[in-house]
């Protein structure tokens, strides 16, 4: 009876031992008095920091790990402050439009270090968007808009000037340049203005070559006259604060908008001058290379054609190069003043006279490439009656010897 007890007893009593999950002990490569722990990192190694052990600290392989994000993170923090700042792209200027072109020259005070956007009721803000503009179209458009002409009674030509003022009491100056300078008018409302309502009066535009320049101006009503100081105007408005009677600062305004539009006109035609010299250096390094046979005709008459209307543009088709403008000529004494101060701070003749410099280096080149075009069909012209002189040459010994053979047969 025990005996069949036994024997079934057995099978099931190793089922239940099979069932039940028990630890299995762990296993160390050496036995020692922490025989269930595992090996650590320092166990086996040659390097003196990690075989560094404190044997007197008893603790744990948990306090360890429990320890180590932290290290790692103060590490991580360590590396971090080491790296170099990250420089701000010089791209991000104020000029607009260039496709590769350089950063924009802005003669705007710089923002300070919070960030803020400057006040744009103190702003005069100057934009080139063509080549000029049709004034009679640019007066209906104003127009058409709702913009007051002439508000203060200047009695300027149209042809030369046309002032309008907006709602919010900015004032408004196209030049016939392809220029539009305004005072106290928010930037992207002049931009709206000047590519998309004014840009269709205006002859030959340039929307993807557009520039701009900034300044500052500061109103002061204890003066009559105006002037520049660094890089802000400051403008005398005494008679408009008592008297109410704002035409001489408009026409100061006028003045000081003259000069300021010369300035983003004579930025496009740099660009232009910069691109010019950029497409014309494949054909410097034919010449440099000693391949003069890939020079081509057309693209040395495309050359010339850019730098001949680069100076026009410069010197004849605008009024950058002049002194004074027409309008000032019968005007007081001090609009003249005015304009030379504005002038001098964008450097206006320098930049001029550094262009006209540029443009003479361009046709010294292009003379050099029209001559070696030249020699180099001069020279197909020689061979070609070269080889037309032979083939002569040839029909008249073919002619000489049937005379003879005709002789020879004859007698």
């Amino acid at each position: 009876m025990r005996s069949s007890l036994r024997k079934a007893a057995t099978p099931a009593l190793r089922g239940i031992h099979t069932i039940v999950s028990a630890p299995r002990p762990q296993r160390c490569f050496h036995q020692t008095s922490f025989a269930f722990l595992p090996r650590k990192r320092n166990f086996f190694t040659s390097n003196q920091l990690m075989s560094n052990d404190d044997r007197s600290d008893g603790s744990t392989v948990s306090e360890d790990a429990a320890k180590q994000p932290e290290t790692q993170q103060q590490g991580r923090a360590a590396a971090s402050s080491k790296r170099k700042p990250v420089r701000s792209s010089a791209a991000k200027t104020l000029r607009l439009g260039l496709t590769t072109k350089p950063p924009q020259r802005s003669t705007s005070a710089r923002k300070d270090d919070t960030g803020s956007d400057k006040d744009y009721r103190r702003t005069i803000t100057s934009i080139c968007v063509a080549q000029s503009f049709d004034m009679e179209r640019v007066q209906d458009i104003l127009r058409f808009h709702a913009f007051e002409l002439d508000p203060d009674g200047t009695e300027f030509d149209p042809t030369g000037v046309v002032h309008a003022r907006g709602i919010n009491n900015g004032d408004i100056f196209v030049f016939p340049s392809g220029t539009v300078v305004a005072w106290s008018v928010p930037t992207d409302a002049l931009m709206t203005l000047a590519t998309r309502q004014l840009i269709r009066a205006a002859e030959l535009p340039h929307l993807s070559r557009l520039e701009m320049e900034e300044l500052e101006f500061v109103p002061d009503e204890t003066r009559d006259t105006c002037y520049v100081k660094g890089e802000v105007v400051v403008l005398g408005t005494r008679a408009q604060e008592f008297h109410n009677d704002r035409l001489d600062t408009t026409l100061a305004k006028i003045a000081f908008s003259s000069g300021l539009a010369r300035s983003p006109k004579l930025a496009v035609l740099e660009n232009q001058a910069i691109e010019y010299f950029e497409s014309s250096k494949n054909s410097l390094d034919f010449l440099e290379g000693g391949l003069e046979h890939k020079l081509k005709r057309s693209s040395v008459l495309k050359m010339t054609g850019q730098l001949l209307s680069l100076r026009s543009q410069l010197n004849h088709y605008s009024d950058i190069t002049d002194q004074l403008p027409d309008m000032f000529w019968d005007s007081e004494s001090n609009l003249e003043n005015y304009y030379n101060q504005i002038s001098t701070v964008l450097d206006i003749r320098q930049r001029i006279g550094i262009l006209n410099k540029k443009i003479d280096y361009g046709f010294e080149n292009v003379s050099v490439l029209r001559e070696m075009v030249s020699e180099k069909y001069g020279h197909r012209l020689e061979w070609i009656i070269i080889i037309l002189i032979a083939i002569e040459v040839l029909f008249e010994l073919r002619r000489v010897y049937r005379e003879d053979f005709s002789e020879a047969k004859s007698s």
